[in-house]
């Protein structure tokens, strides 16, 4: 089912909370009561200093007893409160302690011996903190406990084998961790765990046999470790298993056949390991498997054509390995797949006509293989599609009209083949075809070749030809060549000049009447490190141009920007990111040109009674999902990832057709994972991720999270930030979509409107997670959002609790 590609752990943890807390509830009456007094275990809470009432301790937020006045519970995860020292609650104090929930509560320090003595205790929620040290042996002591999470805070040391001795577990979770040493052989006994999650620590050694004994396991991450040995065929027995990711170490050896007797398996990760041999058969036999991704490993042979079988199949990657033989016909049962990858191996044959079968496709990357011969013409009636990529191969023949003029697609690439033909789309996507003809960019045939030449190299090169000039004038002042850049790049007196367009040269002076020298009338707004200006120029063409302040142009930083923005631009093509026409590097002002979008950004329109009315619930939609396809591109698309920072609605602009465009790179960069991601805190205050307070470690995640934000003022009309906060509150049971959503629209009329509506701010929610480890990728939530999710209940129904824990 794709309603269940990916299961969150937050929906996990919120469901085992759930449960937890009504069988405490139920055995209440029977809690063993303190030795100490009620007033005792009262003192203790109010010595921690994390509360400020005079009133009884059983009435306070978080705090919960039984009918003996002893503390059975107490919750304090998620609610913005940076509690400090986990040793300030005295743990002896609450005999009866059923249930400790202090998730993403600023927490430090170790975790003391002494929560040894909470022997009563089912749940130990400490996610999401900044605990230090090494796991105490008294965990053992635990023997009720159910559910241990410990995820994303900075423990290190061994997993103790005696976490194995605590039968009860059915939830452990100590991700993202600095863990060491190997997986306890003794994790055999716990057979009543469902869901194990170690990934993102630093564990070793194999993974042990025993793991087959885990019969009741239906999540299992070990990501992002130092594993390395084969792949247990013990792991056959989990029978249950629905998600099982093993990416990311170094694991080697074949991958057993044994997995294909997971029949329940919808989620398979063995992607970035050293695993070897033919890809099994058996795994073909996987009929509920969502998402498969064998990328990165050293696979040969070819595609079993029992992938035919894998009809519910939405991603497929088999990218970076050795695959051989022909991509077999049967792949055009899979009519769920939007998203498939075979690129980067030694695939060779035709292009199987039965790919037009995948109606749903959205991304489909066969680069760098053998593959010869035509271009099916019917690729280009794949109306889902948005990336295209078949570069690097031996195709031959001429383009396809439906392809070279398909203007629904955010990036094609047909580079590197013997293809013939004409094209309007970029010439970077059609290079290197021998057969090409001139039309290219919309120029006419014929008309002065060397221009094309020009074209290629001024507006789309690659980022090191930019990278050269821009470093070039501001820190060395290096002469340009004058066969750089030819016409369209002039140098006055020793400044870089370069604006390019589909009609030819803008000249310089044009600029400067067109604004009338920067008129402040002509001012349409103001950026992060300068002012937006409107300018129609001679020829009737209307840009915007982006002016760095005056006081600023000598401040390195705003330099650093301004280049940094010009970088970016230059690497990334996509139609929902706006389009750099070019860039003045003058010693008098600097400013970029971009595309002119009609109607300004999405916070002005959202913020006008009249134009908010235009922006009807379809547009909506639209919007979002074209910020959607702009940041799973950046994140997922290219040879890096590129971070954004500082994605908010003001930096969402929009064309006279409302289709959503990312601006602002001013302050973007790409994460190399060879170097340190730490950042200066910048971003737009009400859309920043809330780990970017303490972490200072840029991710992927802080996109998503002001996402997120952007995608529920979307839908709100209004910035979010009253209701996320409101989330954690008893007040949200009772609060609907219908509620929250922009009461200057009427209810969407359309079911499909309203189901998209509705999966956008369960997504949105999703994004909004404290912590970064919850949060989905940009690509999941593409993946999600091309999915026909449809909820049974009218908006008006449909409270944001609901929205927020359901399993997409």
């Amino acid at each position: 089912m794709v309603s269940s590609i990916i299961i969150s752990r937050a929906v996990v943890v919120v469901t085992i909370t759930s449960t937890m807390m009504i069988m405490s509830f139920s055995s209440l009456a029977n809690a063993i009561s303190s030795p100490s007094s009620s007033t005792d275990e009262g003192e203790a809470l109010r010595s921690t200093g994390w509360w400020n009432s005079t009133s009884a301790h059983c009435t306070w937020d978080g705090v919960r007893c039984n009918k003996a006045g002893s503390v059975t519970l107490i919750e304090l995860s998620y609610l913005g409160k940076k509690l400090g020292e986990l040793s300030k609650l005295k743990f002896s104090s609450f005999p009866s302690l059923v249930e400790l929930f202090l998730s993403d509560c600023g927490l430090n320090g170790r975790i003391p011996h002494q929560i040894g003595t909470l022997t009563q205790l089912t749940s130990l929620h400490l996610s999401s903190n900044n605990l230090t040290g090494e796991l105490p042996l008294s965990l053992a002591n635990l023997t009720q406990l159910e559910s241990l999470v410990l995820y994303s805070n900075r423990l290190h040391g061994l997993i103790l084998p005696e976490i194995g001795k605590i039968k009860n577990l059915t939830f452990l979770d100590l991700g993202n961790n600095n863990l060491t040493g190997i997986i306890p052989s003794s994790f055999g006994n716990l057979t009543n765990l469902t869901f194990l999650y170690l990934d993102g620590n630093q564990v070793s050694g194999f993974i042990p046999p025993q793991i087959g004994k885990m019969k009741n396991l239906r999540s299992l991450y070990l990501s992002s470790n130092g594993l390395h040995g084969p792949i247990p065929p013990q792991i056959g027995k989990l029978k249950n298993l629905r998600l099982l990711y093993l990416s990311s170490n170094g694991l080697h050896g074949p991958i057993p056949p044994q997995i294909g007797k997971l029949k329940n398996l919808e989620v398979l990760y063995l992607s970035y390991n050293r695993l070897h041999g033919p890809i099994p058969l058996e795994i073909g036999k996987l009929k509920n498997l969502n998402i498969l991704n064998l990328s990165y490993n050293i696979l040969i042979g070819v595609i079993p054509s029992s992938f035919g079988n894998l009809t519910n199949l939405t991603s497929l990657t088999l990218r970076g390995n050795q695959i051989s033989g022909f991509i077999p016909p049967e792949i055009g049962y899979l009519l769920n797949l939007s998203y498939l990858d075979l690129s980067e191996n030694q695939i060779s044959g035709f292009i199987p006509a039965e790919i037009v079968n995948l109606k749903k496709l959205g991304h489909l990357d066969m680069s760098n293989n053998l593959i010869s011969g035509k271009i099916p013409p019917q690729l280009g009636n794949l109306k889902e599609v948005k990336y295209f990529n078949l570069s690097h191969n031996n195709l031959s023949g001429t383009i396809p009209y439906s392809i070279s003029n398909n203007y629904r697609w955010t990036l094609i690439d047909l580079s590197n083949n013997q293809l013939k033909g004409q094209s309007r789309a970029p010439v970077k996507a059609f290079g290197h075809n021998k057969g090409l003809y001139d039309e290219i960019q919309g120029r006419p045939r014929g008309k002065k070749r060397h221009k094309i030449t020009l074209i290629i190299v001024v507006s789309l090169s690659t980022t090191l030809l930019l990278s050269v000039a821009v470093l070039g004038f501001l820190f060395h002042k290096r002469r340009i060549k004058k066969n750089q850049l030819l016409e369209t790049t002039k140098v006055k007196n020793g400044d870089l000049f370069s604006i390019w367009d589909y009609d030819g040269v803008i000249a310089y002076q044009d600029i400067i009447q067109a604004t009338e020298d920067f008129d402040i009338k002509y001012c349409i707004g103001t950026g992060g490190y300068g002012s937006v200006y409107r300018a129609q120029l001679p020829s009737g063409k209307v840009v915007a141009l982006k002016k760095l302040h005056g006081c600023e142009r000598e401040n390195p930083s705003y330099l650093k920007s301004f280049e940094n923005e010009v970088q970016m631009l230059s690497r990334i093509q996509h139609r929902n990111i706006v389009k750099l026409h070019g860039f003045c590097l003058h010693k008098r002002c600097m400013f970029l040109v971009y595309k002119y979008m009609e109607k300004g950004s999405l916070y002005c329109m959202l913020r006008d009674e009249v134009e908010a009315v235009e922006l009807d619930w379809i547009k909506r939609v639209n919007v979002v999902k074209g910020i959607v396809n702009a940041l799973s591109y950046m994140h997922h698309d290219y040879d890096l990832p590129i971070i954004h920072r500082d994605i908010s609605s003001n930096n969402i602009l929009l064309d006279s057709k409302l289709e959503a465009f990312v601006s602002d790179f001013g302050t973007a960069r790409l994460l190399d994972p060879d170097s340190s991601n730490q950042t200066l805190l910048v971003g737009t205050y009400g859309y920043i991720a809330p780990e970017l307070a303490y972490t200072m470690v840029v991710t992927e995640k802080c996109d998503v999270y002001s996402f997120g934000m952007v995608a529920l003022e979307t839908m709100m009309g209004m910035h979010p930030g009253e209701l996320v906060t409101s989330l954690s509150s008893s007040s949200a049971q009772n609060t609907t979509l219908k509620d929250v959503l922009d009461s200057r629209l009427s209810s969407p009329k359309s079911t499909r409107v309203a189901n998209n509506v509705a999966l956008i701010v369960s997504l949105a929610l999703k994004c909004l997670h404290s912590s970064p480890h919850f949060r989905p990728s940009m690509q999941e939530v593409s993946l999600k959002l091309v999915s026909t999710k449809s909820f049974p209940q009218p908006i008006s129904a449909i409270s944001l609790l609901q929205l927020k824990d359901e399993v997409i």
